[in-house]
């Protein structure tokens, strides 16, 4: 059988009060009480087990400690760290998180966005994959207050960005000081500005180290959508290296991946395949998440401080919801190489 919730109408009728009485009393109100009739409500309170309606609370008094963090899918690791600096500050500061995965469809963020606006969430975190902005500009216009992180994005509002161009120029460059010439490049589809940033910084550096028809050896999927059975990335991994093996003449020596994650499938495809990393081709990796440490072998990649980025985006957005004059700041993060065991020095090969 299902308890019914105490109300403050219980609560006065235990207390011999008034419902005006007891909500002030709860509320912490400035109106005066009298010390024995604030007890008696107190006890009765507690007697009863009273929770209070926070949300109930909230409407009245158009206040909540609720800040919400939109990404674009919880299955890439790289946003589960992400997630817990923002947690990490927030739990200080005395606000909640809460998460909405948009699943990398522009409908669910707008979903998302609109139900937590009409919460009355005050602040949102939030990676966007929607590349018109009008309905996030006109909720902030509203009064919503925006902190951007890991997406660039043309709203006016505090960013925490970072460097992807110098991210996929720097890994081509790793690559071709190894010795490699013929590099691959895996992507999912370039449809946010940090894959076309990251691609761009790749192109560069094969560009200005004249490396010739790298182009042939670019594998960038279709379409992207979630599973409830595998992770995307690795998935668009193994099935992009499928489709080298079955196109390619020529293999590449090394393969660079949009991020960890793919480099994973990768990696687990050329083995199916007997081919093996590094002894047989490079790979390489993007973001730097735990388990590129931790596999077989240790992945080489592109540091991307998912943790410091939370870290960063909480603390921007909390110091505006509590000081809203404070003035709109972007941060742009710099990219760290990450050298391990998964490429390998190929330049003296005879």
């Amino acid at each position: 059988m299902i308890k019914k919730n105490v109300t403050i109408y219980d609560i006065a009728k235990a207390a011999n009060a008034s419902t005006a009485t007891v909500s002030r009393v709860l509320s912490n109100s400035d109106y005066p009480v009298s010390d024995d009739l604030k007890k008696r409500v107190l006890e009765a309170a507690k007697k009863l087990n009273y929770t209070p309606n926070l949300l109930g609370r909230q409407l009245k008094t158009n206040e909540t400690n609720d800040i919400a963090v939109i990404i674009p899918s919880i299955t890439n690791h790289f946003y589960p760290l992400l997630i817990l600096g923002v947690e990490n500050v927030a739990r200080e500061k005395g606000y909640n998180v809460l998460l909405c995965n948009s699943l990398r469809d522009p409908k669910n963020e707008k979903k998302y966005l609109s139900s937590l606006f009409q919460k009355q969430i005050k602040g949102i975190i939030i990676s966007s994959i929607t590349e018109n902005q009008k309905f996030l500009k006109e909720l902030q216009q509203r009064g919503l207050k925006v902190v951007a992180f890991d997406q660039a994005t043309p709203l006016n509002c505090c960013k925490v960005g970072f460097d992807f161009y110098a991210g996929g120029y720097m890994a081509a460059e790793h690559l071709l000081k190894l010795g490699h010439k013929k590099i691959a490049f895996f992507s999912a589809p370039l449809t946010r500005p940090s894959r076309k940033q990251v691609y761009e910084g790749f192109v560069q550096c094969m560009k200005d180290n004249n490396v010739k028809e790298f182009e042939k050896n670019v594998f960038i999927s279709e379409k992207e959508e979630e599973s409830h059975d595998q992770v995307y990335e690795f998935k668009n991994g193994k099935q992009l290296t499928k489709k080298m093996l079955d196109t390619t003449n020529e293999l590449p020596t090394a393969i660079f991946c949009i991020n960890d994650m793919t480099a994973f499938g990768v990696i687990q495809e050329l083995s199916k395949n007997k081919i093996y990393v590094p002894h047989d081709i490079s790979v390489m990796g993007f973001d730097n998440i735990p388990m590129a440490e931790i596999t077989t072998p240790p992945l080489t990649t592109v540091d991307q401080p998912a943790y410091e980025m939370g870290v960063l985006s909480a603390e921007m957005l909390i110091r505006n919801l509590e000081n809203p004059d404070t003035a709109d700041r972007e941060i742009i993060l710099k990219p760290k190489l990450v050298i391990r065991s998964s490429t390998r020095d190929i330049s003296k090969k005879s």
